[in-house]
């Protein structure tokens, strides 16, 4: 056989159309399907992150952590060991820093 350099016969645009048509088609089934995924997704990661109650255990753990930071207890009468709020402490040692800063100057 030899070549002649041009086609033959023109192409199908029957084929040509059907092609397009069924890529299309199949780029909608695709988008249309991805996006029940990410709804189903948003939905799970929602409920997960703020509709789900609150575990019984969680909650009694954070109520002690909160009575410990913010209460005053005598860990060691002996010794003198005494437990106080976070935010008291943290303003017993600002205020002594911040004298030791009055007698540097």
């Amino acid at each position: 056989m030899e070549s002649q350099g041009y086609e033959k016969s023109d192409v199908s645009i029957r084929k040509v159309f059907l092609w397009a048509g069924g890529t299309v088609v199949g780029i909608v089934i695709i988008v249309v399907l991805l996006n029940a995924l990410f709804i189903d997704a948003t939905e799970k990661q929602v409920y997960e992150s703020v509709l789900r109650p609150e575990s019984i255990e969680l909650r009694d753990l954070r109520a002690r952590e909160i009575e410990t930071l913010t209460s005053y207890r005598i860990l060691d009468e002996q010794k003198g060991i005494v437990q106080i709020p976070v935010e008291r402490a943290m303003q017993l040692v600002a205020d002594e820093e911040f004298a030791k800063q009055l007698k540097v100057r």
